[in-house]
């Protein structure tokens, strides 16, 4: 297991981080404010790879409204968004924007109050700066390489779990619906008396990680947007980042684990025997000679 820390990952210039953090922050508290006033009131979805794959009017407004303020504030600097996807210089930069301006459009389209604005600033070794907006919570979740974790200013620090008996973990469905051994890794966890609950936004669900409210999240598959800014939260505040080999890694290509320190050995081993599980389910029976 490799405990991730951003003391050991190439420094940045502590004006960038500053700056980034105050604009990021603005951000957040701008999408903050539409998305409480227009969540499930004629948001006009539009479908995208499935029924609930949705982009709506709100996504795109607030979208635009990040993209025309980091070009003005941070020129040269490409953004790759969830509405109008990358920029094309994008990989070529030194540093890149993600945002994704609704995470968890199911919950918000519906009225369900869960759902979040995440933005990041990333650069080859991961987040540089991380906000996450939980909007009806009034809540603006904000860290910076090397400078710790924030909830509305106040410092956060996990305090590290022991035990999963009685500890929350989170997963998310994917586009198509439970990831390939999800059933089992649930089963894993009721038998070590520790709940499940799958709440419809990435960027949250690892974001109670950092916040000390879950002990663990695990994400079959993501895209880089939804979960950057929560992640660099989790690293920031002494949580473990892995992927489903187990290697650590700040925003892993294959699946992605965030766990407190202390359990995150023991839910790396339901997922990883959850995934043989489903594997074993899809190889056909040998037929006898």
């Amino acid at each position: 297991m490799t405990l991730l820390s951003s003391r050991s990952i190439q420094p940045v210039d502590p004006g960038l981080l500053s700056r980034a953090l105050e604009v990021a922050g603005r951000l957040a508290n701008d999408a903050s404010d539409v998305i409480t006033a227009t969540a499930g009131r004629g948001a006009r979805p539009e479908s995208k790879d499935s029924p609930f794959d949705w982009v709506t009017d709100t996504d795109r407004t607030l979208e635009r409204h990040t993209r025309r303020v980091l070009a003005s504030e941070f020129p040269g600097i490409p953004v790759h968004g969830d509405a109008f996807g990358a920029d094309e210089e994008i990989s070529a930069a030194p540093y890149r924007w993600v945002v994704d301006p609704v995470d968890g459009t199911t919950n918000y389209v519906a009225g369900i109050p869960w759902c979040a604005y995440s933005l990041a600033l990333l650069d080859e070794h991961g987040p540089v700066v991380g906000v996450v907006a939980d909007p009806y919570r009034a809540q603006i979740y904000a860290a910076a390489r090397g400078r710790g974790t924030r909830a509305n200013g106040t410092p956060v620090k996990l305090i590290d779990k022991t035990e999963v008996a009685g500890a929350v973990m989170c997963t998310e469905w994917t586009k198509t619906g439970p990831w390939p051994g999800m059933d089992s890794f649930i089963a894993r966890a009721a038998k070590a008396r520790a709940g499940v609950r799958v709440l419809g936004s990435a960027a949250l669900s690892v974001a109670q990680v950092a916040l000390g409210h879950a002990a663990a999240a695990v994400l079959h598959s993501y895209h880089e947007w939804d979960v950057a800014g929560a992640v660099a939260l989790a690293v920031e505040s002494g949580a473990v980042v892995l992927d489903r080999r187990g290697s650590g890694d700040p925003l892993p290509l294959d699946g992605l684990l965030v766990a407190a320190p202390g359990v995150a050995d023991e839910v790396l081993t339901w997922w990883q025997e959850s995934l043989d599980v489903a594997a074993t389910r899809s190889v056909p029976p040998r037929l006898p000679m």
